[in-house]
């Protein structure tokens, strides 16, 4: 029996082609990750503030070139799609993006990011943020994309309702944390919508 209704984003639309070079605004870039990234990856996970919100943590850089080898092979599998935020000019990396857990036929994804602690501060992931949501709306096709953070990670709900991520509401005790459960706030932003339908 045939489905009423089609796929908002058909089945192989990302994995047939290479995974582009993003430009942000002010001086930035989303690129692929490459091996060479290893080492900023590993002092990103050294940060304190990383790792309160990431239950993973990065022993070696050699650990973290496999990672970097999984985040580069997840284009192919079009359920994850990770980008470096690297500053335009010098190629340094600044920060990590990404749209996980999409569901091309549904039209959704969810945003991701985190910030290199030397780049904080400066509105890199707002700007991160603003240039993966239009690609992946008007380039994509995507319908709707979600963002989740703890109740606690103040920063993160500063970048969401920037960046247009309305509140939707609070999924309590939504996931485990190092410390315990924790409440997390759903935000999400629609096809069409601006900047400013977050409000706040």
């Amino acid at each position: 029996m045939p489905f009423k209704i089609s796929d908002v984003v058909a089945s192989g639309a990302l994995a047939r082609r290479r995974q582009p070079t993003l430009p942000a605004p002010g001086g930035l870039v989303l690129r692929p990750w490459g091996a060479a990234d290893a080492a900023a990856v590993y002092e990103a996970f050294q940060d304190p503030v990383i790792q309160r919100w990431h239950a993973r943590v990065a022993d070696s850089q050699s650990e973290v070139r496999g990672w970097i080898e999984g985040w580069r092979k997840a284009w192919d599998g079009e359920r994850d799609a990770y980008w470096a935020i690297a500053d335009a000019g010098t190629d340094a990396v600044v920060g990590r993006v990404a749209l996980r857990a999409m569901v091309l036929g549904d039209g959704q994804a969810e945003v991701a990011y985190w910030t290199m602690p030397s780049a904080r501060g400066r509105g890199v992931a707002p700007r991160a943020v603003t240039a993966l949501t239009a690609w992946a709306f008007e380039e994509v096709g995507l319908h709707r994309l979600e963002l989740t953070h703890s109740t606690a990670n103040e920063a993160s709900c500063r970048v969401a309702l920037k960046t247009g991520f309305a509140v939707e509401g609070t999924k309590r005790s939504a996931l485990l944390h190092e410390d315990g459960w924790h409440d997390m706030h759903l935000h999400a932003r629609i096809k069409g919508e601006g900047p400013d339908a977050a409000g706040g």
